[in-house]
């Protein structure tokens, strides 16, 4: 792909901001790519850790004097203000570039604006509407203050997370297992309640070959945890919060730039934040087995009747091993 499209240029930054994806926060996991005049790659960058620098920095540095005269082409409207890091803006503008398309414009009051200084120095400056899956949790934060919500939960085919015994090992399929740990190191936190400690005795890690960084983990409750709980081990920093309340929850987590949250807590966990309207996501492994009894996957949702129920948009459904996965926002009337 020597000469991609502006399409085939924005599938190439998607693909490096997924390469980052979990290293940013509370920075956007931001990908580019540079063009040169003919039209050829010259240069493909994603953000560094906080305090590194910006995608466009990187992919211009790896383009050099090949940027003058080109294209960038960004998953996120190029940054116009001095924060760890100078403006994006400028280094577009040093580096001669002619052209701008990007992905996502930039939701966060301090960063935007980028676009309109490109133009007014005579860059031209393409909106491409791209979702880019690693900005989804960043996007929201920036737009709403809060951290992003995914609940993912593992039932049978009959919506049965336990059996009536209280067993639960192993629903999902080692395939789902091992994706769940692979997006645990793509997130800034996980989070329980008080209850799920208490009945399975998690470690709330992400485990599998490489993992170099693990989420918070968010304990959710007024009751005191066992003491040799393994969430309290040095594995990784652990937060209980003694509140049943989502807002104070999430309030607290943004205050430690916090973005993403993986909820894995039971069904009375996940119930509060969906009746408080808190889940901006629902990702869902359906193991085929039937149960018949033992506990639901939701309960207490703040739903009495059919007409009040939670309504979702199905946005992907895939085969992970032998489970189906499911993955679902809320829809706009929610």
């Amino acid at each position: 792909m020597t000469t991609p499209s502006p399409a085939e240029a924005m599938a190439l930054a998607v693909a490096a901001s997924a390469r980052v994806h979990g290293t940013t926060s509370p920075n956007p996991p931001v990908g580019a790519v540079v063009l040169d005049a003919s039209g050829r790659l010259a240069g493909v960058g994603a953000t560094q850790p906080p305090g590194g620098p910006h995608a466009e920095v990187v992919a211009l540095a790896e383009a050099g004097h090949r940027a003058r005269g080109g294209t960038a082409v960004v998953t996120l409207e190029p940054c116009a203000h001095h924060g760890r890091t100078p403006p994006c803006t400028d280094a577009l503008l040093e580096a001669g570039v002619a052209r701008v398309v990007y992905a996502n414009a930039d939701p966060n009051p301090k960063a935007a604006g980028g676009a309109e200084v490109l133009r007014a120095a005579g860059v031209a400056v393409e909106h491409l509407p791209t979702h880019v899956e690693p900005l989804r949790a960043w996007l929201h934060y920036a737009r709403t203050g809060r951290p992003h919500v995914t609940w993912k939960y593992a039932a049978t085919l009959d919506g049965r997370t336990a059996a009536a015994d209280g067993t639960s090992r192993w629903i999902s399929s080692e395939q789902s297992r091992a994706e769940v740990h692979a997006l645990r190191t793509t997130i800034d936190a996980i989070m329980v309640g008080t209850g799920t400690v208490r009945a399975d005795d998690p470690r709330l890690t992400a485990r599998g070959t490489g993992v170099t960084r693990q989420p918070l983990r968010v304990v959710v409750g007024t009751s005191d945890l066992p003491p040799h709980a393994r969430v309290l081990d040095e594995q990784a920093e652990t937060l209980h919060l003694r509140t049943h309340d989502p807002d104070v929850v999430l309030g607290e987590l943004a205050k430690r730039n916090v973005v993403d949250v993986l909820l894995e807590g039971g069904p009375t966990l996940a119930g509060a934040f969906a009746r408080a309207g808190r889940i901006d996501r629902v990702l869902a492994y359906v193991a085929p087995k039937l149960l018949g009894d033992g506990p639901a996957a939701l309960r207490d949702a703040g739903v009495s009747t059919v007409t009040d129920a939670v309504g979702l948009v199905v946005e992907q459904v895939s085969m992970c091993g032998p489970d189906v996965r499911i993955s679902a926002v809320p829809s706009p009337a929610h």
